[in-house]
Parts: structure tokens; C-alpha cells; sequence
């Protein structure tokens, strides 16, 4: 079959790889019929994950069609569709049976390994490196789905198409849940770092939620657009300070909740922190450009709320932990527990309160991938978010 692997540092390419097999019984094959490139995997592309191997299936954005299960798969049968969340979950651990999907505690075959950058291991995740367990991924004509029961997520076979209901697996919940871990109460001035895809639903599930107002932060005039599209007041970061400009949309009290939907790979320009974090990650004295976590702690209102949908993977310094402390904030984080909020996201794209398509500005081939991914990366042709087919 054909996919996306990763060769190394910006070497993306479409190459052809020995179909998967069922290997469990709780295995499924999906026949993908729409993927997608995250914002995430550019972290993956731009060479932040040590646990990459040449060769490795990339890709955690996916759907299609299921086309062979294991003896033990009792819920799913040949021919079903699904969306498949990227974390893989048992659905039986304490993890799991919590709702904390993301956590699970049986389906990271390294767990070895994520202990001991984390301390901990993390449940497994398609096409997301060996630290968490080394699955390929889904920028492939077919996929192998472990725990397969209770980690696809069915959908109708009719009335929804795939751009529907394909950011179900990922950035849809991702958002969700970064705004419902603030809180939102109707008076909330919520700050959104980040006009990407996540930040985009980040955005729009704010809204969805109740809050007042929503401050949009970015520097790319496509990306703030489809903000502005959305309802939120926008600040080019690049044109005035964010710090400042949030405190005169505030009345000097700052923002109530903050999201942070950046991650690791913040662009602020010429700010002293950023500067630092260049320099310090050229060097290998830390991994991760904080930027922006350090900004929301600094912006966020005493007692208020910062959300880090953003992924981050090692090691920063200089975090204000004086003023997160002092102010009485609450930090929110995790990888998202896509199950727990599938079902209900699912319904609302149904109801009509919300078409998760609106993000999708490219559509591509399986083959046209590696430029796809660098077009992403670069914010070419205003590139927002691709989707490719198989």
C-alpha cells in the first residue's frame, strides 16, 4: 500500500509499505478514506520527537471503512465506517473506565519508554513515534486499529461525508475540551493563542459554551480571518503587544480564561523569552519554545483559568511560576480524551449546530502529501488545514 513516512528532519515521503495485518484479536483493518495533516505533525516533521524511526507511518487523522476484524471484535463488523481517534484505548483499565482515554494504561506498547521521558507512560497513539508505541499511522490506504472496540468511533454510513465527521478522531474534541477546561461561565472573556485548526474549534467551542467574548492571537491575516469569521476580536502579534492590547479589551483585569493552542513550536518574532528559546534549542539546553504559555500565565486575570491544548514534549525554562502561583491560577492540560466527548460532538454536527469542514482549505492525494506538508508548514497559498485521500 501507499503512505506518508518520515525519513528524518523535513523528509517527508509517500512510499510504498507492506500492508497491515490483523496481529490481536481485538484488531481491525480500516480501508482510510479521508486523512489529514495536524498541526502536530509538523512537530514530528521539523524533527522535535527523538523517537522518530526512518520509515515510520505517519499520521493520526483518520477515517474509513472497516475491512477485516479479529476474533475477539464484537461490536464492529466488516463494512462499518469509523472515525478513528488518534489515542488508542482499552477501555478497561482505571484509565479508561475514568473517561481519562488518553491515559490509558494498556495500549502503549513502549510505556518503557515514555516513563522515562515522562515519568509516566501516556496510552498509545497512531503514527506518533516510538515513545508512544510505535503504531503506524493513518496517511495510508489501510491502517490496523488496535483495541478496535473501543477505540473507533462508528458513524452513519449516509447524511454526514467524511469532512463532516473526520475531525471527530482529533481536533474537533481537542478544542472541545481545551474550552471545557476553562470553565466558561456567560460573562468570560476567553484568549485564544493560536488561529490554526485547533485553535479555530478552541474558538468555536468557546462560543458554543456560552462565553462573552473570545480574543484571537496570531500573525497569519488568513488564519485571523477565519477567526474573525467565527465571532472573535483578533490580534496580530506581530503589529502590537498581546499583553497590552488584551488588557485594554479587559478593562486592565485580563482575560478570565486562557488557551493556550500553540504548543512547543511558538513564532513569536523578536520578544527576549523567544530569542532565548532559539537559542537554547539550537544548543540543546531545552526542547520546547514556550512563548506562549508564559505569555497566557502573565495575561491571564488572578483566579482565571489557562488551557494548554497545545502539545509540548520536553523540557522549557523560565516559566512564571511566581505569577501562577500568586494569582491563584488553574493550568489544564492533557492529551485529548477523545471517547469521552465523540458521541456528543457527533450529535451536535448532526443537529446542524456546527460543520467541522469549515477549517478545510486544501484538498490533496496520498501522493501530493509531502508537498502538502510543507505547504502546511510554510502557510502557502493560505493554507489552513489539507485533507488528503487515499
Amino acid at each position: 500500500m501507499r503512505a506518508l513516512c518520515w525519513h528524518g528532519k523535513g523528509d517527508i515521503r509517500c512510499d510504498t509499505v507492506p500492508d497491515p495485518r490483523i496481529e490481536e484479536p481485538l484488531d481491525a483493518i480500516v480501508k482510510v478514506t479521508t486523512c489529514a495533516i495536524c498541526g502536530s505533525d509538523l512537530h514530528l516533521m521539523d524533527g522535535y520527537n527523538p523517537a522518530m524511526a526512518k520509515g515510520d507511518v505517519l499520521g493520526h487523522e483518520f477515517m474509513g471503512e472497516i475491512v477485516e476484524v479479529g476474533k475477539g471484535v464484537k461490536d464492529l463488523k466488516v463494512g462499518d465506517r469509523v472515525v478513528v481517534p488518534f489515542t488508542i484505548t482499552c477501555g478497561k483499565c482505571e484509565q479508561c473506565l475514568k473517561g481519562n482515554f488518553s491515559v490509558c494504561e494498556n495500549s502503549n506498547r513502549n510505556a518503557h519508554l515514555a516513563s522515562k521521558v515522562w515519568g509516566y507512560p501516556t496510552a498509545g497513539l497512531f503514527g506518533y513515534s516510538h515513545v508512544t508505541g510505535g503504531y503506524a499511522g493513518g496517511q495510508a490506504e489501510y491502517v490496523r486499529v488496535p483495541f478496535a472496540d473501543t477505540t473507533a468511533v462508528k458513524v452513519p454510513k449516509s447524511g454526514l461525508t467524511d469532512e463532516q465527521v473526520l475531525f471527530l478522531g482529533d481536533i474537533f474534541p481537542t478544542g472541545w475540551q481545551a474550552a471545557v477546561h476553562c470553565d466558561i461561565e456567560k460573562t468570560d472573556v476567553v484568549a485564544v493563542w493560536g488561529c490554526g485548526p485547533v485553535a479555530l474549534f478552541c474558538i468555536k467551542s468557546a462560543f458554543m459554551l456560552g462565553a462573552h467574548t473570545v480574543i484571537a492571537i496570531d500573525r497569519v491575516p488568513e488564519r485571523l480571518a477565519m477567526a474573525r469569521e467565527l465571532g472573535a476580536v483578533t490580534i496580530d502579534f506581530e503589529q502590537e503587544s498581546v499583553v497590552e492590547r488584551l488588557n485594554e479589551l479587559t478593562g486592565g483585569r485580563g482575560p478570565d480564561k486562557c488557551i493556550d493552542a500553540v504548543g512547543l513550536e511558538a513564532h513569536a518574532g523578536g520578544s527576549a523569552d523567544a530569542i532565548m528559546d532559539k537559542a537554547k534549542a539550537a544548543l540543546m539546553l531545552e526542547t520546547d519554545r514556550a512563548h506562549v504559555f508564559r505569555e497566557a500565565i502573565i495575561a491571564c486575570r488572578p483566579g482565571g483559568i489557562v488551557s494548554v491544548p497545545g502539545v509540548y514534549g520536553g523540557l522549557a525554562d523560565k516559566i512564571p511560576l511566581g505569577a501562577m502561583m500568586n494569582k491563584g491560577l488553574t493550568i489544564r492540560t492533557g492529551q485529548t480524551h477523545v471517547r469521552r466527548f465523540a458521541l456528543d460532538l457527533l450529535k451536535r454536527i448532526e443537529e446542524g449546530q456546527i460543520d467541522p469542514s469549515f477549517v478545510i482549505t486544501h484538498r490533496m492525494s496520498l501522493e501530493q502529501g509531502p508537498e502538502a506538508y510543507r505547504m502546511f508548514r510554510d502557510k502557502h497559498d493560505g493554507c489552513v488545514k489539507v485533507v488528503l485521500r487515499p
